[in-house]
């Protein structure tokens, strides 16, 4: 399997990113995700991370949805331009059942999901 190499549209900044680490199309919160790609790990000396913290409704899945979305915002360490976000909505870390066993929500702990957006991204 051929790794595809990424860089930043902005400044080609080379980003140390991974195919090997991509989300394939179909997993359960790509569904419907148009224009952008996630990523399971990044190489955090690659990029600048800037927390935000917003407060309206949102929902991913049936399953995955709240009212406070912490998200971080993925910049490329050279230009600074905004390239993704970092989402706590990844695959479950635990094998829990779920909050009084309704399945996976909020309340469970998740991996990160780095999720790009293709027209930051040079291929």
């Amino acid at each position: 399997m051929t790794t595809a190499t990424y860089s930043c549209k902005e400044c080609r900044t080379s980003l140390n990113l991974s195919s090997n680490h991509l989300y394939p199309p179909d997993f359960y919160f790509e569904a419907g995700n148009k224009n952008t790609i996630s990523f399971s790990w990044v190489d955090p000396q690659s990029f600048r991370f800037e927390p935000q913290d917003k407060i309206r409704p949102f929902f991913e899945t049936l399953s995955y949805w709240g009212f406070q979305r912490k998200e971080t915002k993925i910049k490329c360490i050279n230009c600074g331009k905004i390239l993704g976000f970092v989402y706590g909505d990844g695959p479950p870390s635990t094998d829990s059942p779920g909050q009084f066993h309704f399945g996976p929500s909020q309340v469970i702990p998740r991996f990160p999901r780095f999720r790009f957006n293709v027209k930051a991204l040079l291929f």
